[in-house]
């Protein structure tokens, strides 16, 4: 019995030390513009991007992220991600959370949009056109031969003096007024650049999960909606501000609140703790009648704890921790 105890008192132990380590003074803030991942060979402004350097790097305007057998994810507004291909390149025009514009130049780039509020101004440039991202979905836009595809969400396209509204299952090439219809299904099955960011979308919802938990289990720095870093998966996690985000790769997976998360842990958290006395329901959240704007889940809606002299809301953009 004492056994017993003793060891759950040093894995409490390895908690605690792990919450101080997600919540270290001096952490950074992450912006548009925060370099999440790479893999293979990525360069800043022609400068070599090593692993080591993702959650200290970011891309600043006028500079431009490349890959050439390589891959990378970048982080625009909170909840928003855009991905590169092999041999392809992004400029930042404006980082801002209120006016964030990025132009593709080469290759291909694939943007996931879980979360995107009234207030962003989120634009991405391809060849003279630029596409104004109104809806939480999945977008991929071609430079080579220009085009964008929109596989889920809903977007406005101004290209001369026209603007294209374009929806789910449509791809316009860049040039022409009329977006055409196109067979997401064996779109997605033959394209690498997608099955790559699913398989993202699904590492960094982990990521999110682990997060979240951190924080209900009492880590200070917890600011609403935002970026906060991951120590253990070396990257930035989403979490929203209230309630549970599905994304928009498919309902197996999303971006939970700590809030959310303390009333409803996702199935495999079985038997998880968020207060004393408090036991997180087995199963995974969202059935349906839950959900409210698309990819929302609303029910029940949870009271505003504070967490460490933050408060719980959507009113601030996260910071990172190392």
């Amino acid at each position: 019995m004492l056994k017993r105890v003793a060891g759950t008192m040093f894995a409490v132990g390895l908690l605690l030390a792990a919450n101080a380590q997600m919540a270290q003074p001096g952490a950074r803030m992450a912006q548009p513009g925060a370099v999440n991942y790479v893999e293979g060979q990525v360069s800043l402004d022609g400068r070599n991007v090593a692993a080591e350097a993702v959650g200290s790097l970011q891309v600043s305007p006028g500079q431009t992220l490349e890959t050439q057998s390589g891959k990378a994810e970048m982080l625009l507004t909170p909840g928003v991600f855009l991905r590169l291909s092999d041999q392809s390149a992004v400029r930042m025009v404006s980082p801002s959370i209120t006016d964030t514009r990025v132009e593709l130049l080469r290759g291909e780039a694939m943007v996931e949009a879980a979360q995107v509020e009234r207030e962003n101004h989120l634009v991405i440039l391809d060849h003279g056109a630029s596409a104004l991202i109104g809806k939480r979905g999945i977008y991929e836009f071609r430079a080579d031969v220009p085009a964008v595809m929109f596989i889920d969400g809903e977007a406005h396209v101004q290209q001369a003096d026209r603007t294209i509204d374009v929806g789910k299952g449509k791809e316009l090439l860049l040039g022409q007024n009329k977006p055409q219809k196109f067979n997401h299904e064996s779109a997605e099955s033959g394209d690498p650049l997608y099955a790559w960011s699913k398989l993202r979308s699904e590492y960094v919802a982990e990521a999110n999960m682990s997060t979240a938990q951190t924080f209900v289990v009492g880590a200070p720095g917890w600011y609403g909606t935002g970026w906060y870093w991951n120590p253990y998966f070396d990257s930035f996690a989403f979490l929203p501000g209230d309630g549970f985000f599905y994304s928009p790769f498919g309902w197996g997976w999303g971006f939970y609140s700590p809030a959310y998360f303390r009333a409803y842990a996702p199935y495999g958290y079985r038997g998880f703790v968020g207060r004393p006395g408090f036991a997180g329901r087995p199963g995974f959240v969202g059935r349906p009648g839950f959900v409210g704007r698309p990819g929302f889940t609303n029910a029940p809606r949870m009271s505003a704890p504070s967490f460490g002299g933050g408060h719980f809301g959507g009113g601030h953009f996260g910071g990172g921790r190392r």
